[in-house]
């Protein structure tokens, strides 16, 4: 009952959506009860003027059909992978191709004469520009030409003693790296010839071929390799709303997550802290429609005097409010793993990522049971301590 491959297992049995309920069960009653926690926290004196302000309150909390805040945003959850670069894929790919033949070839031994490879001479050739602390475009283009033409004589050997044997002989995850490595010469073909390092659906991992690099334009990385992920949150806690391999456009997500916070709690927020890519006329236009006021200046001709001054002051206040998010994030890669997911296959990433964000809230729940425990102990024995300092 307790082999290492367990925690796949269950990774596997659960999945990615089934995670996502659970969260959202537990995020959105959380959420409920931290809202009534904070109502709970206001004055309660008897005067009469703070009833009548407690009256006009729930006026107009009962008249505002929108409530609360939600906070948008995406990152890049990264793949445990080396960071790729043409020539030591191509090198990789040759050693895999290597290990193919040899597999295929066992059988043959004795009567039939083995294909030569170069593998000595191919491994040196790659050594002699890898070792290298700067070498020139040009170099490695040319390293590059040669690993290809390996991989190519390598894949015709295949080819040819696919013919006498059966590639049963393969294991599993050989042939799985066979059809990767296809793939992959044939990108990497077509990017050498027209001398380029872009192409649809390119693969960076022979291990992990769904793995796609993500342009975020960050001061640490221009590119991280890994799954894009979009989520929401609502005081403070976080909801999944899209978890993508290939990279896609943030602001196409603002609609369908006010229609998962409208089916969560009934209504749609007040505000959506957004950053400018959230600012598109398709979501200005939802957002006026429902009465949902989008952060950031409105669109059209700049406002002075003393409106200038308000939506600067509005503006700064969005900004530091949507920091939460950014800080959810940052919590969540230094502390529960979404820095580095070490998942292999591409349901299990998703099980992981799915899972970090379950544990984070679940925490945030633990935190907010703690601090209401202790509010309540120590109402309890204030009174107490008050009369011992007063005698």
């Amino acid at each position: 009952p307790f082999h290492p491959s367990l925690m796949t297992h269950f990774r596997k049995r659960l999945g990615e959506q089934v995670l996502r309920e659970i969260n959202e069960i537990i995020a959105v009653e959380a959420a409920k009860w931290r809202q009534d926690q904070d109502r709970d926290d206001e004055p309660k004196s008897g005067t009469k003027s703070n009833g009548k302000r407690r009256a006009k309150h729930r006026s107009t909390s009962e008249e505002d059909q929108n409530q609360g805040v939600l906070l948008l945003d995406a990152t890049c959850a990264p793949a445990d992978v080396a960071f790729p670069t043409d020539l030591n894929l191509l090198n990789e790919a040759r050693e895999k191709l290597e290990d193919i033949i040899d597999t295929l070839h066992a059988p043959l031994v004795g009567h039939v004469r083995k294909p030569r490879t170069y593998r000595e001479k191919a491994r040196k050739q790659f050594l002699a520009v890898a070792k290298q602390r700067r070498a020139s475009g040009k170099v490695i283009r040319r390293a590059i030409g040669k690993q290809l033409r390996y991989v190519a004589r390598n894949l015709r050997i295949i080819h040819d003693l696919a013919s006498r044997q059966s590639l049963e002989l393969l294991s599993r995850k050989q042939y799985r790296h066979l059809l990767v490595i296809q793939e992959l010469y044939r990108q990497q073909r077509i990017m050498f010839e027209r001398k380029t390092h872009q192409i649809e659906d390119r693969i960076v991992s022979i291990s992990q071929p769904h793995v796609r690099p993500i342009v975020r334009g960050k001061a640490k990385a221009r590119v991280e390799f890994g799954a894009k992920v979009s989520v929401s949150m609502v005081n403070g806690y976080a909801f999944l709303e899209r978890l993508s391999w290939d990279s896609f456009n943030e602001g196409v997500t603002l609609i369908e997550s006010l229609e998962a916070y409208k089916r969560r709690f009934g209504c749609y927020p007040k505000a959506v802290l957004t950053d400018q890519i959230y600012r598109t006329r398709e979501n200005r236009a939802f957002c006026k429609a429902h009465g949902i006021r989008l952060s950031g200046p409105a669109l059209g001709r700049p406002v002075q005097g003393e409106e200038a001054a308000e939506q600067r002051r509005v503006a700064k206040q969005d900004a530091s409010e949507r920091n939460a998010i950014e800080g959810k994030f940052g919590e969540g890669k230094r502390k529960y793993g979404l820095g580095r997911i070490r998942a292999c296959l591409a349901k299990t990433s998703e099980t992981v990522i799915a899972l970090q964000l379950l544990v984070m809230n679940l925490e945030r729940r633990l935190r907010g049971l703690f601090v209401s425990l202790m509010k309540q102990l120590f109402s309890a024995i204030l009174p107490s301590f008050q009369a011992i300092c007063a005698h």
